[in-house]
Protein backbone atom coordinates (compact mmCIF):
# COMPACT_ATOMS: atom_id res chain seq x y z
CA UNK A 1 0.00 0.00 0.00
CA UNK A 2 2.90 2.15 1.40
CA UNK A 3 4.14 1.79 -2.60
CA UNK A 4 1.43 2.29 -4.31
CA UNK A 5 0.89 5.90 -2.21
CA UNK A 6 4.84 6.81 -3.15
CA UNK A 7 3.72 5.71 -7.23
CA UNK A 8 0.81 7.92 -7.21
CA UNK A 9 2.33 10.78 -5.47
CA UNK A 10 4.74 10.52 -7.69
CA UNK A 11 2.60 10.69 -10.70
CA UNK A 12 0.82 13.12 -9.55
CA UNK A 13 3.73 15.38 -9.15
CA UNK A 14 4.99 14.89 -12.44
CA UNK A 15 1.49 15.16 -13.57
CA UNK A 16 1.57 18.87 -12.12
CA UNK A 17 5.04 20.05 -13.44
CA UNK A 18 3.63 19.04 -16.77
CA UNK A 19 0.10 21.73 -16.47
CA UNK A 20 2.80 24.01 -14.66
CA UNK A 21 5.55 23.48 -17.64
CA UNK A 22 2.34 24.27 -20.42
CA UNK A 23 1.10 26.97 -19.26
CA UNK A 24 4.59 28.80 -18.81
CA UNK A 25 5.23 27.59 -21.83
CA UNK A 26 1.67 28.94 -23.71
CA UNK A 27 2.39 32.11 -21.44
CA UNK A 28 5.96 32.62 -23.39
CA UNK A 29 5.40 31.76 -27.06
CA UNK A 30 1.63 32.46 -27.53
CA UNK A 31 0.38 30.59 -30.54
CA UNK A 32 0.12 32.88 -34.06
CA UNK A 33 -3.87 31.71 -33.94
CA UNK A 34 -5.12 31.89 -30.44
CA UNK A 35 -7.28 34.56 -29.92
CA UNK A 36 -6.54 37.50 -28.33
CA UNK A 37 -8.01 40.24 -26.13
CA UNK A 38 -8.49 43.73 -27.41
CA UNK A 39 -4.89 45.23 -26.27
CA UNK A 40 -6.06 48.68 -26.68
CA UNK A 41 -7.72 47.96 -22.96
CA UNK A 42 -4.48 47.79 -21.31
CA UNK A 43 -4.04 51.76 -21.92
CA UNK A 44 -0.50 51.10 -23.53
CA UNK A 45 -2.11 52.88 -26.42
CA UNK A 46 -4.94 55.15 -23.99
CA UNK A 47 -5.11 57.52 -26.91
CA UNK A 48 -6.72 55.25 -29.31
CA UNK A 49 -9.40 54.67 -27.54
CA UNK A 50 -10.27 58.38 -27.58
CA UNK A 51 -9.57 58.71 -31.48
CA UNK A 52 -12.60 58.48 -33.43
CA UNK A 53 -11.61 59.17 -36.92
CA UNK A 54 -14.65 59.09 -39.37
CA UNK A 55 -12.99 58.87 -43.50
CA UNK A 56 -14.39 59.56 -46.52
CA UNK A 57 -12.19 57.85 -49.60
CA UNK A 58 -10.81 60.41 -51.79
CA UNK A 59 -9.56 59.15 -55.46
CA UNK A 60 -5.85 60.14 -56.42
CA UNK A 61 -4.43 59.72 -52.91
CA UNK A 62 -3.04 56.44 -52.74
CA UNK A 63 0.99 56.80 -53.59
CA UNK A 64 0.72 53.00 -54.70
CA UNK A 65 2.19 53.88 -58.17
CA UNK A 66 4.77 55.91 -57.01
CA UNK A 67 7.78 53.60 -57.96
CA UNK A 68 9.90 56.86 -56.34
CA UNK A 69 9.33 55.85 -53.09
CA UNK A 70 10.17 52.46 -53.30
CA UNK A 71 13.62 51.16 -52.30
CA UNK A 72 15.37 49.05 -54.92
CA UNK A 73 16.25 46.61 -52.01
CA UNK A 74 15.73 42.98 -53.38
CA UNK A 75 14.91 41.36 -49.98
CA UNK A 76 16.69 41.01 -46.81
CA UNK A 77 18.92 38.14 -47.31
CA UNK A 78 21.40 40.29 -47.30
CA UNK A 79 21.69 40.81 -43.47
CA UNK A 80 25.34 39.28 -43.19
CA UNK A 81 28.05 40.88 -41.59
CA UNK A 82 31.46 40.21 -41.31
CA UNK A 83 33.79 38.67 -39.04
CA UNK A 84 34.56 39.75 -34.86
CA UNK A 85 38.08 38.70 -34.40
CA UNK A 86 38.11 40.25 -30.88
CA UNK A 87 35.43 39.32 -28.09
CA UNK A 88 35.74 42.13 -26.35
CA UNK A 89 34.17 44.94 -27.61
CA UNK A 90 36.02 47.91 -25.59
CA UNK A 91 39.62 46.36 -27.43
CA UNK A 92 38.16 46.37 -30.60
CA UNK A 93 40.06 48.52 -34.00
CA UNK A 94 37.67 50.09 -36.02
CA UNK A 95 38.50 47.80 -39.01
CA UNK A 96 37.94 44.78 -36.80
CA UNK A 97 34.32 45.73 -36.50
CA UNK A 98 32.06 43.78 -38.83
CA UNK A 99 30.42 45.73 -41.79
CA UNK A 100 26.95 46.93 -40.90
CA UNK A 101 24.26 46.04 -42.56
CA UNK A 102 21.79 49.20 -43.83
CA UNK A 103 18.82 47.09 -44.38
CA UNK A 104 18.78 46.83 -40.57
CA UNK A 105 17.72 49.02 -38.65
CA UNK A 106 17.44 49.28 -34.69
CA UNK A 107 15.05 52.38 -32.59
CA UNK A 108 17.18 54.43 -30.16
CA UNK A 109 16.47 56.38 -27.52
CA UNK A 110 18.84 59.46 -25.95
CA UNK A 111 15.93 60.31 -23.12
CA UNK A 112 17.68 59.54 -19.97
CA UNK A 113 19.40 61.30 -17.83
CA UNK A 114 21.55 61.24 -14.29
CA UNK A 115 22.54 64.27 -12.11
CA UNK A 116 26.13 64.47 -13.43
CA UNK A 117 25.20 65.32 -16.67
CA UNK A 118 21.46 66.50 -16.58
CA UNK A 119 21.14 68.07 -13.05
CA UNK A 120 18.68 65.00 -12.44
CA UNK A 121 17.42 61.69 -13.19
CA UNK A 122 15.91 61.21 -16.19
CA UNK A 123 13.75 57.96 -17.56
CA UNK A 124 15.21 55.86 -14.79
CA UNK A 125 13.09 57.48 -12.41
CA UNK A 126 9.88 56.44 -14.31
CA UNK A 127 6.58 56.63 -12.40
CA UNK A 128 4.75 53.62 -11.87
CA UNK A 129 1.56 53.78 -14.56
CA UNK A 130 -1.41 53.29 -12.73
CA UNK A 131 -4.24 50.91 -14.08
CA UNK A 132 -7.27 52.59 -15.41
CA UNK A 133 -9.83 50.70 -13.53
CA UNK A 134 -9.18 52.07 -10.00
CA UNK A 135 -10.38 49.01 -8.22
CA UNK A 136 -7.22 47.11 -10.15
CA UNK A 137 -5.02 50.27 -9.41
CA UNK A 138 -5.49 50.32 -5.98
CA UNK A 139 -3.71 46.39 -5.91
CA UNK A 140 -0.43 48.12 -7.25
CA UNK A 141 2.11 50.88 -5.87
CA UNK A 142 2.46 53.92 -6.75
CA UNK A 143 5.19 56.88 -6.83
CA UNK A 144 8.47 56.99 -8.96
CA UNK A 145 11.67 54.49 -9.13
CA UNK A 146 14.40 56.10 -7.11
CA UNK A 147 17.79 55.44 -9.47
CA UNK A 148 20.28 54.62 -9.07
CA UNK A 149 19.15 50.81 -7.61
CA UNK A 150 16.20 51.53 -8.19
CA UNK A 151 15.03 51.86 -11.75
CA UNK A 152 11.63 51.71 -14.13
CA UNK A 153 13.34 48.64 -16.10
CA UNK A 154 13.20 44.82 -15.16
CA UNK A 155 16.59 45.08 -16.41
CA UNK A 156 20.20 46.90 -15.70
CA UNK A 157 22.03 48.36 -17.84
CA UNK A 158 25.86 47.82 -17.75
CA UNK A 159 26.78 51.28 -18.57
CA UNK A 160 24.28 52.14 -15.39
CA UNK A 161 22.05 55.05 -15.06
CA UNK A 162 23.70 56.85 -17.66
CA UNK A 163 23.07 60.01 -19.92
CA UNK A 164 22.54 60.37 -22.69
CA UNK A 165 24.13 63.18 -23.15
CA UNK A 166 27.61 61.48 -21.77
CA UNK A 167 29.68 61.64 -24.60
CA UNK A 168 31.07 58.27 -23.71
CA UNK A 169 27.85 57.19 -23.58
CA UNK A 170 27.03 57.81 -27.67
CA UNK A 171 30.02 56.44 -28.55
CA UNK A 172 29.82 53.22 -26.74
CA UNK A 173 26.57 52.83 -27.84
CA UNK A 174 27.38 53.38 -31.51
CA UNK A 175 30.02 51.07 -31.21
CA UNK A 176 27.91 48.78 -29.81
CA UNK A 177 25.34 48.51 -32.80
CA UNK A 178 28.25 48.36 -34.81
CA UNK A 179 29.47 45.34 -33.60
CA UNK A 180 26.07 43.93 -34.07
CA UNK A 181 25.95 44.90 -37.52
CA UNK A 182 23.16 47.53 -37.23
CA UNK A 183 23.52 49.68 -39.77
CA UNK A 184 20.61 52.50 -39.05
CA UNK A 185 20.02 54.25 -36.10
CA UNK A 186 16.25 54.98 -35.70
CA UNK A 187 16.73 57.97 -33.75
CA UNK A 188 13.58 58.74 -31.06
CA UNK A 189 12.76 62.42 -31.75
CA UNK A 190 10.62 65.17 -31.22
CA UNK A 191 11.00 68.86 -32.10
CA UNK A 192 13.24 71.25 -30.84
CA UNK A 193 11.46 71.96 -27.33
CA UNK A 194 9.76 69.48 -26.41
CA UNK A 195 9.69 66.11 -25.09
CA UNK A 196 7.83 63.27 -23.71
CA UNK A 197 6.58 63.63 -19.89
CA UNK A 198 9.32 62.02 -18.58
CA UNK A 199 12.25 64.09 -20.12
CA UNK A 200 13.79 67.08 -21.42
CA UNK A 201 14.40 68.19 -25.33
CA UNK A 202 16.83 65.95 -27.37
CA UNK A 203 16.93 67.81 -30.57
CA UNK A 204 20.82 69.68 -29.34
CA UNK A 205 22.30 65.82 -28.98
CA UNK A 206 21.69 65.11 -32.81
CA UNK A 207 24.79 66.81 -33.85
CA UNK A 208 26.91 64.56 -30.86
CA UNK A 209 25.04 61.58 -32.52
CA UNK A 210 25.19 62.17 -35.84
CA UNK A 211 29.21 62.58 -35.47
CA UNK A 212 29.94 59.28 -33.81
CA UNK A 213 27.32 57.60 -35.87
CA UNK A 214 29.61 58.65 -38.66
CA UNK A 215 32.60 57.55 -37.04
CA UNK A 216 31.17 54.06 -36.94
CA UNK A 217 29.78 54.11 -40.61
CA UNK A 218 26.60 53.98 -39.11
CA UNK A 219 23.36 56.08 -40.77
CA UNK A 220 20.54 58.14 -38.26
CA UNK A 221 17.11 58.12 -40.12
CA UNK A 222 14.06 59.87 -37.56
CA UNK A 223 11.70 58.09 -35.25
CA UNK A 224 9.31 60.97 -35.36
CA UNK A 225 7.01 60.96 -32.17
CA UNK A 226 3.69 61.97 -31.97
CA UNK A 227 4.35 65.61 -30.22
CA UNK A 228 2.06 67.81 -29.34
CA UNK A 229 -0.08 69.26 -31.87
CA UNK A 230 1.45 67.40 -34.94
CA UNK A 231 -0.88 67.93 -38.03
CA UNK A 232 0.07 68.43 -41.68
CA UNK A 233 1.54 72.03 -41.27
CA UNK A 234 3.90 71.24 -38.19
CA UNK A 235 4.80 67.93 -39.89
CA UNK A 236 6.00 70.00 -42.74
CA UNK A 237 8.08 72.66 -41.31
CA UNK A 238 9.74 69.60 -39.26
CA UNK A 239 10.71 67.77 -42.32
CA UNK A 240 11.62 71.43 -43.65
CA UNK A 241 14.19 71.49 -40.44
CA UNK A 242 15.70 67.97 -40.19
CA UNK A 243 16.82 68.32 -43.93
CA UNK A 244 17.47 71.24 -43.84
CA UNK A 245 19.83 71.10 -40.40
CA UNK A 246 21.20 67.45 -40.68
CA UNK A 247 20.39 66.74 -43.94
CA UNK A 248 23.92 67.81 -45.23
CA UNK A 249 25.41 65.25 -42.44
CA UNK A 250 27.29 62.14 -43.96
CA UNK A 251 25.80 60.14 -41.29
CA UNK A 252 22.10 60.99 -42.58
CA UNK A 253 19.96 58.01 -44.06
CA UNK A 254 18.85 58.21 -47.56
CA UNK A 255 18.78 55.31 -49.78
CA UNK A 256 18.29 54.90 -53.37
CA UNK A 257 14.47 54.74 -55.29
CA UNK A 258 13.59 52.11 -58.02
CA UNK A 259 14.03 55.35 -60.19
CA UNK A 260 17.36 56.69 -59.10
CA UNK A 261 16.44 59.53 -56.79
CA UNK A 262 17.66 59.33 -53.55
CA UNK A 263 15.48 60.19 -50.27
CA UNK A 264 15.11 59.96 -46.58
CA UNK A 265 13.31 57.79 -44.70
CA UNK A 266 11.34 59.07 -41.84
CA UNK A 267 9.31 56.70 -39.40
CA UNK A 268 6.35 57.89 -37.78
CA UNK A 269 5.04 56.59 -34.38
CA UNK A 270 1.41 56.85 -33.97
CA UNK A 271 0.85 58.03 -37.15
CA UNK A 272 -2.67 56.59 -36.83
CA UNK A 273 -3.65 59.86 -34.47
CA UNK A 274 -4.10 61.80 -37.45
CA UNK A 275 -6.72 61.56 -40.04
CA UNK A 276 -5.74 60.08 -43.34
CA UNK A 277 -6.93 63.44 -45.24
CA UNK A 278 -4.61 65.59 -42.90
CA UNK A 279 -1.97 63.52 -44.12
CA UNK A 280 -2.87 63.42 -47.68
CA UNK A 281 -2.28 67.12 -47.74
CA UNK A 282 1.55 66.32 -47.04
CA UNK A 283 2.18 63.15 -48.77
CA UNK A 284 0.34 62.86 -52.07
CA UNK A 285 1.33 64.76 -55.13
CA UNK A 286 -2.26 66.62 -55.41
CA UNK A 287 -1.73 68.14 -51.56
CA UNK A 288 -1.80 71.83 -50.74
CA UNK A 289 1.03 71.14 -48.37
CA UNK A 290 3.24 68.53 -50.30
CA UNK A 291 6.38 67.36 -50.27
CA UNK A 292 6.40 65.24 -52.72
CA UNK A 293 9.13 66.21 -55.75
CA UNK A 294 9.98 69.03 -54.06
CA UNK A 295 14.06 68.93 -51.72
CA UNK A 296 11.84 67.68 -48.69
CA UNK A 297 10.49 64.89 -50.45
CA UNK A 298 11.11 60.89 -48.59
CA UNK A 299 9.97 57.79 -47.33
CA UNK A 300 7.61 57.98 -44.72
CA UNK A 301 6.80 54.85 -42.75
CA UNK A 302 3.80 54.70 -40.57
CA UNK A 303 2.99 52.71 -37.67
CA UNK A 304 0.37 49.51 -38.14
CA UNK A 305 -1.44 48.52 -35.41
CA UNK A 306 -4.95 48.06 -36.21
CA UNK A 307 -5.68 45.92 -39.69
CA UNK A 308 -7.96 48.93 -40.72
CA UNK A 309 -4.66 50.79 -40.52
CA UNK A 310 -3.88 49.18 -43.82
CA UNK A 311 -6.51 51.20 -45.81
CA UNK A 312 -5.53 54.40 -43.97
CA UNK A 313 -2.41 54.46 -44.51
CA UNK A 314 -2.54 53.66 -48.33
CA UNK A 315 -4.92 56.89 -48.64
CA UNK A 316 -2.68 58.82 -46.63
CA UNK A 317 0.21 58.83 -49.15
CA UNK A 318 2.69 57.11 -46.89
CA UNK A 319 5.54 55.02 -48.71
CA UNK A 320 5.36 51.94 -45.92
CA UNK A 321 4.94 50.55 -42.93
CA UNK A 322 6.21 49.51 -39.55
CA UNK A 323 4.86 47.71 -37.15
CA UNK A 324 7.04 48.17 -33.97
CA UNK A 325 5.63 46.53 -30.86
CA UNK A 326 7.97 43.02 -29.50
CA UNK A 327 4.57 41.37 -28.34
CA UNK A 328 3.78 38.60 -30.54
CA UNK A 329 -0.21 39.14 -30.31
CA UNK A 330 0.08 42.36 -28.71
CA UNK A 331 -1.43 43.77 -31.67
CA UNK A 332 -2.52 43.03 -35.59
CA UNK A 333 0.44 44.43 -36.50
CA UNK A 334 2.73 42.85 -33.98
CA UNK A 335 1.29 39.07 -34.72
CA UNK A 336 3.77 37.17 -36.44
CA UNK A 337 1.41 35.21 -38.57
CA UNK A 338 -0.06 38.25 -40.13
CA UNK A 339 2.97 39.55 -42.02
CA UNK A 340 2.56 37.08 -44.70
CA UNK A 341 -0.55 39.08 -45.54
CA UNK A 342 0.75 42.50 -44.50
CA UNK A 343 3.85 41.83 -46.69
CA UNK A 344 0.88 41.04 -49.85
CA UNK A 345 -0.14 43.64 -49.39
CA UNK A 346 2.27 46.42 -49.50
CA UNK A 347 3.81 44.58 -52.80
CA UNK A 348 0.35 44.81 -54.37
CA UNK A 349 0.57 49.18 -53.25
CA UNK A 350 4.13 49.71 -53.67
CA UNK A 351 4.90 50.40 -49.91
CA UNK A 352 7.42 49.09 -47.90
CA UNK A 353 7.31 46.45 -45.25
CA UNK A 354 9.60 46.70 -42.59
CA UNK A 355 8.49 44.08 -39.64
CA UNK A 356 9.93 44.89 -36.18
CA UNK A 357 11.11 41.70 -34.54
CA UNK A 358 12.10 42.53 -30.68
CA UNK A 359 14.30 39.73 -27.91
CA UNK A 360 11.64 39.70 -25.70
CA UNK A 361 8.90 41.92 -23.71
CA UNK A 362 8.36 43.17 -19.58
CA UNK A 363 7.42 46.48 -18.30
CA UNK A 364 6.32 45.23 -14.87
CA UNK A 365 8.70 47.59 -13.53
CA UNK A 366 6.43 50.69 -14.68
CA UNK A 367 2.99 48.52 -15.54
CA UNK A 368 2.76 46.04 -12.78
CA UNK A 369 -0.42 44.90 -13.90
CA UNK A 370 0.39 44.04 -17.37
CA UNK A 371 2.08 40.90 -16.65
CA UNK A 372 0.13 39.28 -19.08
CA UNK A 373 1.86 41.06 -21.89
CA UNK A 374 5.33 39.76 -21.22
CA UNK A 375 6.87 37.41 -23.51
CA UNK A 376 10.14 35.66 -21.72
CA UNK A 377 13.30 35.86 -24.23
CA UNK A 378 14.53 32.30 -23.55
CA UNK A 379 17.84 33.17 -23.87
CA UNK A 380 17.25 34.44 -27.78
CA UNK A 381 14.55 31.82 -28.76
CA UNK A 382 12.07 34.48 -28.44
CA UNK A 383 14.03 36.83 -30.89
CA UNK A 384 15.59 34.00 -32.84
CA UNK A 385 11.61 33.08 -33.83
CA UNK A 386 10.72 37.03 -34.53
CA UNK A 387 13.42 36.86 -37.40
CA UNK A 388 12.51 33.49 -38.42
CA UNK A 389 8.74 35.07 -39.01
CA UNK A 390 10.29 38.26 -40.46
CA UNK A 391 12.45 37.14 -43.10
CA UNK A 392 10.22 33.91 -43.95
CA UNK A 393 8.16 36.94 -45.89
CA UNK A 394 11.49 39.02 -47.25
CA UNK A 395 10.39 42.29 -46.14
CA UNK A 396 12.26 45.23 -47.56
CA UNK A 397 14.33 46.12 -44.30
CA UNK A 398 13.91 44.60 -40.14
CA UNK A 399 13.75 47.30 -37.84
CA UNK A 400 15.12 46.27 -33.69
CA UNK A 401 12.66 46.76 -31.06
CA UNK A 402 14.67 48.39 -29.76
CA UNK A 403 18.54 49.16 -29.21
CA UNK A 404 17.56 50.63 -25.50
CA UNK A 405 14.02 50.85 -24.48
CA UNK A 406 14.34 50.10 -20.85
CA UNK A 407 11.35 50.36 -19.84
CA UNK A 408 9.43 47.81 -21.67
CA UNK A 409 12.61 45.15 -21.78
CA UNK A 410 12.95 45.64 -25.60
CA UNK A 411 16.03 46.61 -25.88
CA UNK A 412 19.50 44.94 -26.40
CA UNK A 413 21.79 46.75 -24.90
CA UNK A 414 24.22 45.28 -22.74
CA UNK A 415 22.40 44.37 -18.85
CA UNK A 416 23.93 43.07 -16.20
CA UNK A 417 23.05 41.16 -13.53
CA UNK A 418 21.98 43.24 -10.44
CA UNK A 419 20.08 42.13 -6.95
CA UNK A 420 18.93 44.88 -4.67
CA UNK A 421 17.24 44.28 -1.50
CA UNK A 422 14.11 44.99 -2.72
CA UNK A 423 14.45 43.49 -6.76
CA UNK A 424 16.19 40.86 -8.60
CA UNK A 425 16.94 42.23 -12.21
CA UNK A 426 16.50 39.60 -15.20
CA UNK A 427 19.67 39.52 -17.12
CA UNK A 428 20.95 37.70 -20.24
CA UNK A 429 22.95 35.23 -18.21
CA UNK A 430 24.52 32.42 -19.30
CA UNK A 431 25.78 33.05 -22.69
CA UNK A 432 28.71 31.11 -22.41
CA UNK A 433 30.49 29.70 -25.78
CA UNK A 434 31.30 26.39 -27.06
CA UNK A 435 33.62 25.04 -29.41
CA UNK A 436 31.52 22.83 -31.44
CA UNK A 437 27.85 22.63 -31.91
CA UNK A 438 26.07 20.28 -33.98
CA UNK A 439 24.42 21.95 -37.47
CA UNK A 440 20.48 21.45 -37.70
CA UNK A 441 18.13 23.93 -38.91
CA UNK A 442 20.40 26.11 -37.66
CA UNK A 443 24.12 25.97 -38.46
CA UNK A 444 27.07 26.74 -36.37
CA UNK A 445 30.59 27.16 -36.67
CA UNK A 446 32.74 28.30 -33.98
CA UNK A 447 36.78 28.98 -32.89
CA UNK A 448 37.71 31.24 -29.72
CA UNK A 449 37.12 34.23 -31.43
CA UNK A 450 34.12 34.03 -32.97
CA UNK A 451 30.97 32.09 -34.22
CA UNK A 452 29.66 31.78 -37.52
CA UNK A 453 25.60 30.90 -37.76
CA UNK A 454 23.74 30.22 -41.19
CA UNK A 455 20.24 29.70 -42.13
CA UNK A 456 20.07 27.15 -44.85
CA UNK A 457 16.61 27.88 -45.22
CA UNK A 458 16.95 31.48 -46.38
CA UNK A 459 20.10 31.11 -48.46
CA UNK A 460 21.63 33.43 -45.82
CA UNK A 461 25.56 33.88 -46.01
CA UNK A 462 27.28 32.94 -42.86
CA UNK A 463 27.28 35.57 -39.94
CA UNK A 464 29.54 36.15 -37.48
CA UNK A 465 29.54 37.25 -33.89
CA UNK A 466 31.62 37.38 -30.59
CA UNK A 467 30.93 35.19 -28.56
CA UNK A 468 30.31 37.55 -25.59
CA UNK A 469 27.28 38.00 -27.40
CA UNK A 470 25.55 34.67 -27.18
CA UNK A 471 23.26 33.24 -25.12
CA UNK A 472 22.41 28.99 -24.66
CA UNK A 473 19.17 27.63 -26.11
CA UNK A 474 18.31 24.18 -25.92
CA UNK A 475 15.61 22.36 -27.41
CA UNK A 476 14.26 19.20 -26.87
CA UNK A 477 15.51 16.40 -28.68
CA UNK A 478 18.49 18.56 -30.11
CA UNK A 479 21.99 19.74 -28.38
CA UNK A 480 22.26 22.70 -26.87
CA UNK A 481 22.92 25.83 -29.42
CA UNK A 482 24.15 29.22 -28.99
CA UNK A 483 22.09 32.42 -30.44
CA UNK A 484 22.73 36.05 -30.10
CA UNK A 485 20.53 37.49 -27.33
CA UNK A 486 20.03 40.59 -29.46
CA UNK A 487 19.90 39.30 -33.26
CA UNK A 488 18.62 35.56 -33.33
Amino acid sequence: MARFRRRTCIILSLFILLICSLMMALKTLRPDRAVFGDPFGLDLLPELRQHTVHLETKPGMSNGARDDSITNIKNIKSIAVNSLKVPVMAEMNMEELPAPNYNLHAFYYSWYGNPQFDGKYLHWNHPILPHWDPQIAKNYPEGNHIPPDDIGSNFYPELGTYSSRDPYIIETHMKQMRSASIGVIALSWYPRGLADKEGESTDELVPSILDNAHKYNLKVTFHIEPYKNRDDHSMHKIIKYIIDKYGSHPAFYRYKTKTGRVLPMFYVYDSYFTKPETWANLLTASGPLSVRNTPYDGLFIALLVEERHKQEIQRSGFDGIYTYFATNGFSYGSSHHNWAVLKAFCDSNSLLFIPSVGPGYIDINIRPWNNHNTRNRINGKYFETAFSAALQVQPDAISITSFNEWHEGTQIEKAVPKRTELTVYLDYQPHKPVLKVPCGPVCVKMNTASISIRLPQQNLKWISFSPSLLSQVHIPGSAPRYLLPGLF
